[in-house]
């Protein structure tokens, strides 16, 4: 049976930056690896008006979908600009960050090709007081 997750009703874990107040945002895992998935993980994220994720990289291929809030993707090679349905693909290990540019609170679902992974944030991010954050089973 594949379980239907109201992602609204996912408690989300608030991650800041340890030094940047800015990076500040709310996630959960929806899925991940023994998590109602086998192959890959879905991240749900808010970002307040004025805050971002964080530069990082991901140790997998990841895609996101905007739901809504108006932001900024940016990458090494320029910033995009996104929005309410904006689809975007992002190949393993390259530097990006996401920020809100808007009024609202941005929303959005990350997808990413693996069960286990990990993302490495140029800030500490606090908690848990380190670089690297990933799915509760990196571990093994």
């Amino acid at each position: 049976m594949v379980p239907v997750i109201a992602s609204e009703t996912l408690a989300r874990a608030h991650v800041q930056g340890a030094g940047d107040k800015t990076v500040n945002w709310l996630g959960a895992f929806a899925t991940c690896g023994g998590n109602n998935a086998v192959q890959s993980s879905i991240i749900v994220y808010e970002i307040a008006p004025g805050d971002h994720l964080g530069w990082h990289t991901d140790a997998t291929e990841e895609s996101q979908y905007i739901i809504s809030g108006t932001g900024e993707l940016h990458m090494e090679d320029g910033v995009h600009a996104i929005g309410p349905g904006s689809v975007f693909a992002l190949p393993a290990n390259v530097r990006h960050d996401v920020s809100n540019t808007g009024t609202e609170t941005l929303r959005a679902v990350a997808f990413f090709a693996a069960a286990m992974f990990t993302q490495t944030f140029d800030e500490v991010m606090l908690p848990p007081n380190t670089h690297v954050l990933g799915t509760p089973n990196r571990e093994g």
